[in-house]
Formats: structure tokens, C-alpha cells, sequence
């Protein structure tokens, strides 16, 4: 590109550099190590030596005015020289002393010679460093030519190379029926054009990761036929300020060159982060970046057909002229998948294995709650895997249900040792969760019981698994999962008057709850409808943070503390009133390591003996 200047001049340092240190090699180490053996003295020394015939061969240098002289000694190893005086007896000295002496006439060097060591060894050097100075700067920026600067890194892909299709992405319809007009448009654009409509310029694809953004994107372009940029957003900025601004006009460039097409770029947030004057001058590259990408999206014509898709799970940092109509003319949502979402997952994963018939995939996605896509494709994987090392030929509902616990716990440590007091602990710690949630209504109901240790670090886990999907949660369905959480100290405290670390979990998943509620959910009569915390990143972390005074704060603190005291208080009382079911459930538990949901039911409304245990 005309408007990109080549970057040669970074490299002009590091030749100046090797200059200075030749130049320094050459004015003091060069002659330190040749002089090393070298030994000045006085003329008058000189004379005295050759006297005593201390001497034996001197060189008249006329070239440095010196005479060079070597002692008659055999163990002084040293070359002495002194200042050539205008003496005219020197000769006769000489041969009276007997030693052998001649003359080093100055000699000018040869043009060739002098042309070879000046100029052209020179050059020579210099050309080696840079040779190598550009290969380590072409290693550092990722193994491409460190002169093509300004080229877009993008991938391009034909529809055949894409393989992807709207049939290959599921649990997400909305989004796919809100790409499929874009999918037309490419198709039929005079259809569009009759009635004046155009194109949109931009479609942001947002939400959480491992939901199928990019699958989506893919899809698009595999529906369309067209071809198919993909870029990531880290790509565009590079250690050389400007870089970035010149690879955006590069890549839309060829986009152009090559319209009807889509340009995908994934994780824009890293080149499209809202501007600001914070630190000193801000992120220059970052920035030229992001006003180029805005220039260039103003600037190309839609209508040929090129459409921007970009995906993110920060949509909160993006900047607001990188939003607006004209840009990016729509947001679609791309969010964890539901009940039936999860299912048609499941089902399209399932198709590239084999599996056993009848698989109950609402099952599988009734226990998955909250999962994404790409969560449910590595279950079906860890299922396929688990039905090699079992020796079987197909996935079972053994090994899907297996997977999703490996998924969410860890694999199971079979080589743990446990002494018997920790596993009765652990048993009845399990048994006071499912317990606790079996007596009060609006709870999910108890689907597996188990105290096998898990590599995430549970020693064993209650699973309940909802029998539809809940969008909306309810006050007292809160209370009653805040109460179930806190079943499993106080079976402890009921059964053994104790308390051990197994509740650390349980403790800071009731407590979050109870804040939530509080502090988001206006679910106290205290604070009512208030807003008193804010969510930083819904997609990512889901790190929170309180907009309240430290009055406030600490208001908010006792009423989490009157909430989660209340539910505990409302979990001992159950299990104080079905002391005799928890140890017949416990002992069983600790016979069999896991159980069912049907087996713990039974057992629970199995009528009580006539004696309770103590």
C-alpha cells in the first residue's frame, strides 16, 4: 500500500549500535590485546641496554617513529620500544654492539586493499546484523516477514472450506433467525433494493464464551456462499504505532476486492475498547486502531454486499461511536442455551457418535443448567471417551450422565483413602442437603447422592435436577436453596456437634445468594426496590461491586447475616424433626457410596420404625 511508509528506520539504531561497538573494538580492545606483550621505555634505557649488550635485534620503525627491540634475555618475553631521537651515532652503535638491526620503510596500501577494508567489509557487516536483527524481529512478531508490515493477517475461507451451516449451530434460533435476513440479503439483493431497504453495515455478536459466536459467523458465510475473513482483534495491534490502523485498511481492502463477502472479527473488544484520556496520552496504537476501523466502516458502500460481524463477551468496554447505527446497525444476543436449546445441542454432538439407542438427552439437559454449547460438546466428548476405556463400542446414558458429572466435579479419585469417621461425616453431610431439600416445597427435587471424591476437591456432592426450566426464581425458592445449602453443617452440628472445612462451598454459594437478593433482587422489606450493587462483567467474571455508602455497606452485611442465620436455624429444625431418617439414609449412603434420587424418595417416605435411632 502507497500510504504505508516501510519501517526501516527502527533498524538504523541497531546499525549505529554495531558501528560504535566495531569502532570502540578497534580504538581500545583491538590494540590492547595486541600491545599486551608491549613495553615502552626511555631512549636513554635503551641506550644503556644496548651498552651492556642487553639486546639482541633491533627494527627501526620510521612509519610510528619508534625502535622496536627485543631483549637478549630468553625468559623476558617482552617487546620493548621507545621514541626515535635524531641520533646519528646510532648505527655505529649498533654494529659495535653486534646485534642485528633493519629499517621498516612506510608503505602506502593498495587502492584494492584500502577499498576492501574501508567500504566494503563494512557494508558487508552491517548487511549480516540486519539480516539477523530482521529474522529475530520476524520470530518475535509471530514467525511472518518482519517487512510486511501493514498486511492483514486474516483468514480467508471459500464456503466449501467453512463447512458450516445454520444446521450445524443449535439452541440458539433467535440468533439464527435474526442472521438468516443477512444470509438473504446476500442471496437476493435486489429484492432488498426494490423496496429501498439496505443492508446493515455491522451485526455484533454478543454473549457469554463457548456459546457459538464464532460457530455462528462460520454458519453465515457457509449459508451466504460468500467468502469468509476471520480475524481475531488482537491481530491488528502490533509493537509499531500505526501497524494496526494500516491493517484495517488492508483488510477491507480486500474485502472489497473480493465483495460479496463477510468479515468476521472476534474479540473486537481488543482493538475496540472505549476511549479515554486515562494514563499519559492513552494506548496510541489501540486507539489510531479503533479510528481507523470507525473511518473504514463509514466508508465502504454496503450495498456491494460486505457485511462486518463481530463477537465479544465485553460489551461494556466497547466504545459507543463503534455502536451506533451506521456501524454495527445490530446487537444479537447470543446467551447460554435452555432446556430445549441444551437438548438440540446434546442431539446435534450426538450425530458424530455412536451412541446406544433410546438416549434420554432431556435428562442430560435437565442436569446441565447454565451450560453452553461448547461445555455440552466436551460432555459428549468426555462421554465417548469414557465408553473406550470401558471397552464398549457406543455411549450409553451411564456414560453421558458420567461425563456431566466429570465436567462440573472432576473425575473421580478411586485412590483417595478416607478414613471411616471423615466418610460418615461426609455421608451425613450429603444426606442433611438432600434431607433438608426433600421437606421443604419449591425445591428442585434430589436426583443423585454420592460421597465419592472428585479431583475438583468435593469429597461427594447432592445433585437435584429441576423438572422443567425456571426463568423466573421466586423469593421463598431462595430462602429454601439458602436453606439447603446450609443442610449439610447442620446435619454435622446434629449429628456429630461439630463443625469441619466440607462446608466452605456451601457457605459461599448461600452467602452470594443471600447478597444477591438483598443487594440486586430488592427482596428485603428493609431496603425495598433499591439498587445497591452493580455487576462489572454479566458475561465474564460476574464480579459485583457496592454503589452504596459504608453506612449502607454495613446495614447490608447484618441483613445478610439475619438471612443466612435464619436459614440455618430453619435446617436444623428439619433435620432435628427427621433425626431417625437421617441416620437410616446416612448408613445407606455409606453402604452403597451413591445413590438415586428414587432410592433416597423411597427411603424418605418408607414409614419410620418404632424406635428412632439415636
Amino acid at each position: 500500500m502507497k500510504d504505508v511508509k516501510n519501517p526501516r528506520k527502527p533498524l538504523i539504531y541497531y546499525y549505529l549500535i554495531a558501528m560504535l561497538v566495531i569502532m570502540v573494538f578497534n580504538a581500545m580492545i583491538y590494540p590492547m590485546l595486541i600491545n599486551r606483550n608491549v613495553e615502552n621505555v626511555e631512549y636513554s634505557t635503551f641506550l644503556t641496554m644496548l651498552a651492556d649488550g642487553r639486546i639482541k635485534a633491533v627494527e627501526v620503525q620510521d612509519q610510528e617513529n619508534s625502535i622496536a627491540f627485543l631483549p637478549s634475555d630468553e625468559e623476558d618475553k617482552h617487546v620493548y620500544t621507545t621514541v626515535m631521537m635524531d641520533d646519528p651515532q646510532l648505527t655505529s652503535r649498533l654494529e659495535k654492539a653486534g646485534v642485528s638491526f633493519g629499517r621498516v620503510a612506510p608503505r602506502e596500501p593498495s587502492f584494492l586493499s584500502q577499498l576492501l577494508t574501508t567500504w566494503i567489509l563494512p557494508i558487508v557487516i552491517f548487511v549480516v546484523i540486519g539480516q539477523l536483527l530482521g529474522r529475530m524481529l520476524a520470530k518475535r512478531m509471530g514467525g511472518g516477514n518482519a517487512m510486511s508490515f501493514g498486511k492483514s493477517n486474516a483468514k480467508v475461507y471459500v464456503a466449501a472450506q467453512t463447512g458450516k451451516s445454520f444446521a450445524d449451530v443449535a439452541g440458539q434460533d433467535e440468533a439464527k433467525e435474526a442472521l438468516t435476513e443477512i444470509v438473504d440479503f446476500l442471496h437476493n439483493p435486489e429484492k432488498y433494493a426494490q423496496i429501498g431497504a439496505r443492508l446493515p453495515k455491522g451485526a455484533l455478536l454478543v454473549g457469554p464464551p463457548g456459546t457459538g459466536k464464532t460457530l455462528l459467523a462460520q454458519a453465515v458465510a457457509g449459508e451466504a456462499s460468500v467468502p469468509f475473513f476471520s480475524i481475531s482483534g488482537s491481530e491488528f495491534v502490533e509493537m509499531f504505532v500505526g501497524m494496526g490502523a494500516a491493517r484495517v485498511r488492508d483488510l477491507f481492502k480486500q474485502a472489497a476486492e473480493k465483495a460479496p463477502c463477510i468479515v468476521f472479527i472476534d474479540e473486537i473488544d481488543a482493538i475496540g475498547k472505549k476511549r479515554d484520556s486515562a494514563g499519559l496520552g492513552g494506548n496510541d496504537e489501540r486507539e489510531q486502531t479503533l479510528n481507523q476501523l470507525l473511518t473504514e466502516m463509514d466508508g465502504f458502500d454496503g450495498s456491494r454486499g460486505v457485511v462486518i460481524l463481530a463477537a465479544t463477551n465485553r460489551p461494556e468496554t466497547l466504545d459507543k461511536a463503534l455502536l451506533r447505527p451506521g456501524r454495527f446497525d445490530r446487537r444479537i444476543p447470543v446467551e447460554l442455551p435452555d432446556l430445549a436449546g441444551r437438548e438440540a445441542i446434546l442431539r446435534v454432538h450426538l450425530q458424530k457418535v455412536r451412541t446406544e439407542e433410546n438416549l434420554d438427552c432431556n435428562a442430560v439437559a435437565r442436569a446441565t443448567s447454565g451450560a453452553s454449547g461448547a461445555e455440552l460438546a466436551n460432555m459428549v466428548n468426555e462421554a465417548a471417551l469414557r465408553a473406550v476405556r470401558t471397552g464398549r463400542q457406543a455411549v450409553s446414558q451411564q456414560d453421558l450422565e458420567e461425563a456431566v458429572e466429570t465436567v462440573i466435579a472432576g473425575y473421580q479419585r478411586k485412590g483417595a483413602v478416607i478414613s471411616r469417621r471423615e466418610k460418615e461425616i461426609v455421608a451425613y453431610h450429603e444426606i442433611g442437603h438432600a434431607l433438608v431439600a426433600a421437606k421443604q416445597s419449591g425445591s428442585d427435587p434430589v436426583h443423585k447422592i454420592t460421597i465419592v471424591p472428585r479431583t475438583s476437591g468435593a469429597l461427594g456432592y447432592t445433585m437435584q435436577v429441576s423438572e422443567g426450566e425456571n426463568v423466573l426464581m421466586s423469593r421463598e425458592e431462595i430462602l429454601a436453596k439458602i436453606a439447603t445449602l446450609t443442610g449439610g453443617r447442620a446435619a454435622e452440628e446434629t449429628i456429630f456437634g461439630t463443625m469441619t472445612s466440607g462446608a466452605s462451598n456451601d457457605i459461599e454459594q448461600a452467602t452470594k445468594l443471600a447478597r444477591t437478593m438483598i443487594t440486586r433482587l430488592g427482596m428485603t422489606e428493609e431496603f425495598d426496590m433499591v439498587a445497591l450493587e452493580t455487576e462489572n462483567s454479566g458475561y465474564l467474571s460476574g464480579d459485583t461491586s457496592l454503589i452504596c455508602s459504608a453506612e449502607t455497606g454495613a446495614k447490608v452485611d447484618e441483613a445478610v447475616f439475619r438471612v443466612i442465620r435464619e436459614a440455618h436455624r430453619k435446617a436444623l429444625g428439619i433435620l432435628r424433626e427427621n433425626t431417625g431418617k437421617l441416620h437410616e439414609l446416612a448408613a445407606y449412603l455409606l453402604e452403597k457410596e451413591t445413590i438415586t434420587g428414587e432410592e433416597f424418595m423411597e427411603i424418605l417416605n418408607r414409614p419410620a420404625p418404632d424406635k428412632t435411632e439415636g
